[in-house]
Formats: structure tokens, sequence, C-alpha cells
């Protein structure tokens, strides 16, 4: 029988009588944390197969409604469902120790590499490895696209006028990370109001409380650069429905176009650090961060990144049963949703037009080709890129 998801009794409790002791959790969600390349697909597996196949902490039927209400939630899924096992098995001690866990290595490899890479004058060999890591990195978003576009599209394709909705989203959302990247949230927003809106009914938009949102931009607008810096890392971590890619056009605009903390090259860099890591991708922010204000800012960025969906599992684990047969959260998501896929390609867009040699964009074609045709691994593929790239710095390519 499945557990019920409900928590009751007092804060703290493990929820559902499975149970494991902290250093356990520590060590298991900090190995996934170490070993998790691949992003969320591989996160997935790698929690499934700990919680459910090996120590039978939850079994395969809340994992699975857990993974889904997790997918209606703004912000990284996959570091949500880490969060919510650990949450499952150690109650709010246990998710706050394996959500750090699972966290803290990307961030602090995203850290050590950002000291190397966005150095203001690395070794010749670094800013050919960041050339060529960075030129492929359009050929991700495309890759990452191509994977969400199915499971989306499956949800309407069988009422031609959600259809046409559900390509008006993604074709506003493509056009919006393309042209008006700092903006984009809020067509992710209006998307899944729309769609709320049409599915259910106008009145349902009065339960949302948009207050706490507009008071934090506000007081981030009048807290300086640390204060844009934090509303930066919020819309990362809180307002990015997919999460994943859909970070990148949120981060670009703010960080390259806005406040100008760092190049066009730089960011592509700190995008390729984001996927050759283990562990969750919204921990690139940190390198935007470091970009920022150092290793202060790197740090403050990962806290207020990540703070959402540590609140989302302390405060609502309890309730996600509820969450995943919420019609209007299924509604909402149904906007947002497709947004979401349209701003990961139109951040491939973005993404190739900031390459400046031409054989960045060969390199980029030939990603391309091991992505999309030959069926190659991303870090593989990063990986041999910027190969590719010391190889051309050496040579006398310009960078």
């Amino acid at each position: 029988m499945t557990q019920p998801l409900e928590t009751g009794g007092p804060a703290g409790a493990r929820p559902g009588g499975a149970s494991a002791p902290l250093g356990r959790i520590a060590r298991a969600w900090g190995w996934i944390g170490l070993t998790g390349f691949g992003g969320p697909p591989a996160h997935i597996a790698l929690l499934r197969r700990l919680v459910v196949e090996r120590e039978g902490w939850i079994d395969a039927r809340e994992f699975e409604d857990a993974n889904a209400a997790c997918g209606l939630l703004p912000g990284p899924a996959s570091t949500q469902l880490a969060i919510f096992c650990a949450y499952r098995v150690g109650g709010i001690p246990g998710a706050i120790v394996g959500g750090l866990g699972f966290i803290v290595p990307a961030v602090v490899l995203i850290l050590l590499l950002s000291l190397v890479f966005l150095a203001h004058a690395p070794p010749l060999w670094v800013r050919g490895a960041g050339a060529g890591a960075g030129a492929a990195v359009a050929a991700v978003a495309v890759h990452a696209a191509r994977g969400l576009i199915g499971p989306s599209f499956k949800r309407v394709r069988e009422d031609r006028a959600r259809r046409t909705r559900w390509a008006v989203y993604l074709a506003a959302a493509v056009a919006a990370a393309a042209l008006i990247g700092p903006g984009l949230v809020l067509v992710l927003l209006g998307c899944g109001l729309i769609e709320l809106a049409l599915q259910r009914r106008p009145a349902a938009l009065s339960a949302i409380h948009w207050g706490p949102v507009t008071a934090l931009g506000s007081a981030a607008a009048r807290g300086g650069a640390l204060g844009s810096l934090a509303w930066t890392a919020f819309k990362v971590g809180a307002l990015s429905f997919g999460g994943g890619f859909v970070i990148i056009p949120l981060m670009q605009g703010d960080a390259v176009h806005t406040y100008h903390w760092m190049t066009n090259a730089q960011f592509l860099n700190a995008v390729a650090l984001g996927q050759i890591t283990p562990g969750p991708v919204v921990a690139t922010v940190a390198a935007v961060g470091y970009a920022a204000h150092g290793l202060l800012g790197g740090i403050l960025a990962a806290l207020v990144a990540f703070s959402p969906s540590f609140s989302f599992i302390v405060f609502g684990g309890g309730r996600f049963e509820r969450l995943r047969a919420n019609a209007n959260a299924r509604a909402f998501l149904d906007g947002a949703g497709p947004a979401a896929v349209g701003a990961v390609l139109g951040a491939a867009i973005t993404l190739a037009l900031a390459l400046t040699q031409a054989w960045q964009f060969g390199l980029l074609a030939a990603a391309a080709i091991a992505l999309l045709l030959l069926r190659r691994g991303v870090v593989e593929t990063l990986l041999g890129a910027a190969a590719i790239g010391v190889i051309a710095a050496l040579a006398g390519a310009s960078l």
C-alpha cells in the first residue's frame, strides 16, 4: 500500500513512517550530488535506485507521484525531488541535510572552476577550452528542448484548440527568450495565467498572491548591486517553470546585457561549466554570482536560487498529493510548460549569436550532429569540444 504523503504530526517528524539516520542521508545524497552527471533524467534515476529499489524507503507509486508533483512546481524539479525524498525519510532535518548533500558539491565545483575560467587573465589553454565548450552550448540547449517537446505535446495532442494554444505559447517564449531575455519570466507567467483562465475560470486568478514577488522585485531594485544579484537568483530558483535550460535566458539578460557582470564569452563558459559538473544545472547561477561579486556573490546567488526549493518541500511536502490533483496547478502548467520549452529554444538562438569566431560555428555544427543525430552524451560532447578548443588555441586560432 502506498504510504500517504500527508505528514500530520509535529514538524520534523518522519512522514509515512520511513526513517533513515541523518548520517546515512548525508552520505547517500552527497554521493548522488557528486556522481549525478547528465542532468535531471540521471538525478531521477539515481534517486529512484536509492530510495525505491535499494533501500525501500519509498514505494514506486509514491515516488512517481512525488516526481509528477515536483514537475508542477517552478524551479529545478530534480532538486526538489531530491529534497522531498530526503524529507520523506528524514523529516525536515533530513530534507536540509539531503538537499545540501545534493546541491553543495555542484556549487563548490562551479565556484572552483569559475576561479580558473572566469579569471581576468586565464592561461591560453583555459581560454581555448572555454571557447570550445562554449561553442557547443547552443547545441546542448536544442538537445534539451527536444527532450522536453515530446512529453509536453503529448498532453494536448488530442485537443485541437489546446494544440493551437500550445504552439502559440511555445512561439511566444522563443521570441521572448531571443529578444527580451529579462522579460521572459513575465511571458512564462502570462502563458500559464492565460491557460488557467481559459481552462478554469477567471476567478481562479484571484487565488494567486503576487504581493511577495512584487515586494521582492521592488526591494531588489532598491538594494543595489547585491540586491540585483539576489533578484536574478530568485528568478532562477522560483520563477523558472521547467528548470534546467529555462534559466539560461533569465540569467543571460541580467548578467550580460543589463548589469554587465560578464561578457557573452564568459557566460557561455559558465553555462558549459554547469553542464559538465554533476548535480543540478541551476548551480550555474553560482558562476554568475562569482562574476558579479566574487566568492561572496557566488555563495549568495546559490543560497537565494535554492532557497525556494527547500521552502516548497519544508512547508508544502505534506501536500504533494493534493498538488498533483489540483486542476488549477495543472492548467497553469499547461500554459507555462510549453512556454518553458520555447524559452529553451530561444536560449539556443542567443547562445549561438554570442559566438564570434568562424571555427566556433563549425564546432557548434559538429556538436549538433553528435548530440542530435549520433545521440552522444552531453558531458562527453562538451569535453570533446573543450579539447578541440584547446588544440585550436594552441595552434593560433583566434579567440
